[in-house]
């Protein structure tokens, strides 16, 4: 490589899906990101993420837009670009594992409506709830791209991510991404890891990166990733970038000139979507995130900086927010009975409430069904023993057996009774996608299809109007908090614009 010829860093642009459901709790509506859209698709991206996620779950929830039509407005829009998404294996979109058949369809049906790249992981790096939805993507002919979730642990080493990075080529993958969802992702890991991988596979597997920018030091991981071998990063554009969010792209593209690597992007159209969502963000003021700036503390509780509010917001409810550094230092230790998931949905849901549960009530005193679904297996393999002791009072709260098998094995076919489920419902257009909006978001998808012919709502808020409510008060943002107690112990807990249904009882 010579200054004359420097390498192509390919981008991919997060403005139209994790931007804003990192730092405005998902709810940009569609109107908001379509004058953009004609410059996002000529900036020279290699894919623009624009959909999964929770995208779905706030289209329904919040917006009463269908999240279908979302996607194939952004394939009308973007016409020369990669749409891009992000699939929680064998969940998809949901919070449960699908029956393969299922996953087979939502796969084909969100080919057809114009997803490119498929992002496909596991909360768990179980690369057993990976290998269907992978397999759906390559017979679409679309491109699957094999993640390995970042976390750090006395059980996660190079060596380790280079022997999943091995297992996902195996399975078919095109591409594979680093994903770093906690910005725990330091310098010299992200080049050791990417250099391993790059002299275990070869220089032609594609690698690409993703990390947020909450700790402040990932930018500089990212040049690391580049110098070892990277071919791709993620990045936000600047006015939708930063604090729980991911790195900006123009820094990118400055940061590599002179460098021998070279992003090709337009700045002159990168600052035009810059000034787009400059004007739009302060809409939005309602839901930001209440990280603003550099968390370097999450390198020791390796605690996502939404999970910690919502674990604030949890505590005030239960009139207990001055025992938070007590469910801080508690998450680690939960997260090692569970044999060291990374935190990341819904793992990190999971962990966390538990945290909150062990301060309040004692340690495993009550536990939630999804915590002992996750030490019995229901979840998937840890890549840790699990605590024995833990697991043996989860046997009795959820009075059923420990799993060592592929969790989605257990789970007959179950298309017929979702379809049937779904074309009784009022509004219901009897078409599959409305099967899988229903089979996803049971509880949300009636009022949605109710309410759906009165068309999408923007959530957004004039600046100069009066006063929002303070962050917490209203529906609750992404990582901001949670709906009000219904119960002692019983919840809806939101993180990251995702609803999880709680509810507790004694062991």
């Amino acid at each position: 490589m010579t200054q004359n010829s420097p390498k192509k860093i390919e981008v991919t642009e997060l403005a139209l899906r994790d931007a804003h459901q990192s730092l405005l709790a998902t709810r940009m509506a569609m109107e908001d990101m379509v004058p953009a859209c004609e410059d996002i698709d000529k900036a020279g991206y290699w894919s623009v993420e624009c959909w999964g996620g929770a995208t779905f779950d706030a289209c329904i929830r919040f917006l009463n837009e269908d999240p279908w039509e979302r996607l194939r407005t952004f394939r009308k829009l973007l016409p020369n670009s990669r749409l891009q998404m992000l699939l929680r294996g064998q969940n998809l979109l949901g919070y449960r594992h699908y029956e393969d058949t299922v996953a087979d369809r939502f796969v084909e049906k969100a080919a057809a409506n114009g997803m490119d790249v498929f992002r496909v992981f596991d909360a768990l790096n179980d690369v057993r709830n990976l290998r269907r939805s992978i397999k759906a993507v390559k017979r679409t002919g679309k491109h699957a791209q094999g993640t390995i979730c970042y976390t750090v642990s006395p059980l996660h080493t190079v060596q380790g991510y280079v022997e999943l990075a091995e297992k996902l080529v195996d399975m078919g993958c095109d591409s594979l991404c680093i994903k770093d969802m906690a910005a725990l992702l330091k310098p010299q890991p992200a080049f050791d890891i990417v250099s391993a991988i790059k002299e275990s596979l070869g220089e032609e597997v594609r690698v690409h990166v993703h990390v947020h920018a909450t700790t402040g030091v990932t930018l500089v991981s990212l040049m690391k990733a580049i110098e070892a071998g990277a071919d791709a990063v993620d990045t936000a554009i600047s006015s939708l970038s930063l604090g729980p969010g991911h790195n900006p792209t123009e820094s990118l593209v400055e940061m590599l000139e002179d460098t021998g690597y070279t992003t090709g992007l337009d700045m002159q159209r990168l600052l035009r979507i810059k000034d787009h969502f400059a004007k739009v963000r302060p809409r939005y003021a309602e839901f930001l995130s209440n990280i603003t700036g550099v968390e370097t503390e999450i390198f020791d509780s390796q605690i996502p900086g939404g999970m910690i509010s919502n674990m604030e917001s949890q505590l005030k409810q239960q009139g207990a927010a001055d025992r938070i550094k007590e469910v801080l230092a508690e998450v680690p230790r939960v997260r090692a009975d569970a044999g060291y998931p990374p935190l990341v949905t819904p793992s990190s849901q999971i962990v966390g409430t538990q945290a909150v549960f062990n301060v309040l009530m004692g340690r495993y005193k009550v536990l939630t069904g999804e915590f002992a679904d996750l030490m019995l297996g229901y979840y998937g393999e840890t890549i840790g023993a699990r605590d024995r002791a833990v697991i043996e009072r989860a046997g009795q709260h959820a009075k059923k057996p420990t799993i060592t098998c592929r969790p989605a094995d257990l789970l007959t076919p179950e298309w017929d009774q979702l379809r049937a489920a779904a074309l009784n419902l009022e509004g219901c257009d009897g078409s599959d996608e409305d099967v899988l909006t229903h089979a996803m978001f049971p509880q949300v998808a009636p009022r949605f299809f109710k309410t759906r012919a009165q068309g999408p709502k923007n959530v957004g808020r004039d600046p100069n109007a009066a006063p929002a409510p303070a962050p917490g008060a209203a529906a609750p943002a992404a990582g901001n908090g949670q709906s009000p107690v219904r119960s002692a112990i019983s919840y809806e807990v939101k993180l990251n614009g995702r609803s999880h249904n709680v509810t507790v009882t004694p062991a």
